[in-house]
């Protein structure tokens, strides 16, 4: 089994599991990923998920060998005329890297170790945070064989770092080490070697234990919001905002009222 899930209260930490491969996604993997990530997002008591890829390295890529011997490898993952998602029975609603085409209503955390390259680092992308090893890097190694990126990376890079930065990497393929994704807005966090899992799921936690109807709808609408004009994006703020105030925000008012979390105290909320 090359994916599993283990479970600490509200906090999922979804593992992909193919070390002798450094985590190379092959379409069993992609295909577990998905499912995992949408039992994620069905259950009423899952908050935030973890990635995480065991054995040292987050995800190198598709795996070329698997490619280079099935050249209608992507035929069942492909866009129909049109452009739509394939959706509905048999119908895979999947990247070649697996989750990379879900849009999830609760944040993911990518705990990076290692290689995250090529298609390794569209699914780092598609994570909500990206919490680095000091020792991990990402990087469009792709670039070298010929292989484009179909997973997003064209499309949320830029989103990410913008467009010059992203074109220096998309263009010149480079390793990208965890200092300067730190610095480039890559990555939110770089912790010691062996403790990007540990943190991001405190990270998690953290997270987790806030009330939910409110933050989901706030990350909602940070990704709305792309490429919208002000007035439309701020209109669909407040229409997306308003159902998480009146199930949660009036009732979280009350108990700010009541003198819980004054002084900026979140241990006590």
């Amino acid at each position: 089994m090359s994916v599993r899930i283990e479970k600490n209260g509200k906090v999922w930490t979804v593992i992909h599991s193919r070390s002798e491969a450094k985590n190379a996604m092959d379409p069993s993997s992609a295909v577990a990923l998905v499912d995992a990530f949408e039992s994620f997002d069905r259950d009423p008591e899952a908050a935030v998920a973890v990635l995480w890829g065991e054995g040292g390295a987050f995800c190198a890529g598709f795996d070329l060998k698997h490619a280079a011997n099935n050249s209608s490898a992507l035929d069942d993952i492909a866009y129909p005329p049109g452009g739509e998602l394939p959706r509905g029975p048999n119908r895979a609603v999947r990247g070649p890297m697996g989750p990379t085409r879900l849009e999830l209503d609760k944040p993911v955390i990518a705990a990076v170790a290692g290689p995250a390259v090529a298609g390794g680092f569209e699914i780092a992308l598609w994570c909500d945070l990206r919490v680095m090893e000091e020792s991990a890097y990402f990087g469009v190694y792709c670039r070298r064989w010929g292989v484009p990126l179909i997973d997003g990376g064209t499309v949320r890079l830029p989103r990410i770092v913008g467009r010059g930065r992203a074109l220096d990497l998309i263009l010149t393929g480079r390793k990208v080490d965890a200092q300067e994704a730190l610095r480039i807005n890559l990555c939110e966090h770089v912790v010691p070697d062996g403790q990007s899992r540990q943190r991001a799921e405190a990270l998690a936690h953290e997270i987790a234990r806030f009330p939910q109807a409110c933050m989901r709808a706030d990350r909602r609408s940070v990704y709305m919001q792309e490429g919208l004009p002000l007035r439309e994006a701020m209109r669909n703020e407040w229409t997306n905002g308003i159902p998480a105030f009146y199930a949660e925000g009036a009732a979280g008012a009350a108990r700010f009222a009541s003198g819980k979390g004054r002084g900026g105290n979140f241990n006590d909320i």
